[in-house]
């Protein structure tokens, strides 16, 4: 059916209005093509079933910077709370504008991420919780679905800025199998 929609209005126009029209038809249903491949997005699941056995993981993923005490804290609390001697990974997505990404310089965006990490393994570290910390994807979901390949964790932490990442956030929350816990950072945390 989807060959038919693809081939029938090509074949048409090569018929009815000659070779010319029928290139331009053939590269209009290209360019659709193309379009709806960009705008899908994959709608499974996200990680696998978290096993019962074992040390408990937990994937902190930084929209925004966590350094003020009460972000911190209900971090570290939901940390503790996953179990004893949780493996932590903190995970900040490089936000890569959108002129950067099509010159490839991706530098900056990078430095940006690494510079959220040191401050918030930091600021974790103070609160006694021992971390790793990685650069990822600029898309938060697809940064977490690639990390949860490596680092399958038990639960998932965004800390994002009150209007950052509801999209991603909702999305995380629909198709993660992990538990999923956010914690924003109020105006005065910014």
């Amino acid at each position: 059916m989807i060959v038919a929609a693809i081939v029938v209005p090509i074949v048409f126009a090569f018929y009815f209005a000659g070779p010319g029209i029928g290139v331009a038809v053939g590269a209009l249903v290209a360019v659709g093509i193309v379009y709806v491949a960009v705008r899908l997005r994959p709608e499974g699941e996200i990680g696998s079933t978290p096993a019962s056995a074992g040390r408990p993981r937990v994937l902190v993923v930084l929209a925004d910077r966590l350094e003020e005490p009460e972000p911190v804290e209900r971090v570290s609390s939901l940390i503790k709370n996953a179990g004893d001697g949780a493996e932590v990974m903190v995970l900040a997505p490089a936000h890569i504008g959108f002129l950067d990404r099509w010159a490839s310089d991706v530098e900056a965006a990078r430095r940006d991420a690494q510079q959220r990490l040191v401050v918030s393994v930091a600021a974790l570290a103070a609160a006694g919780i021992e971390a790793e910390a990685r650069v990822g994807d600029e898309d938060f979901v697809q940064a977490v679905e690639d990390q949860l390949g490596s680092f399958p964790a038990t639960e998932v932490i965004l800390v994002s800025g009150p209007e950052d990442t509801t999209r991603a956030a909702r999305e995380l929350r629909a198709r993660l199998r992990t538990a999923f816990h956010q914690v924003v950072n109020g105006p005065a945390a910014r």
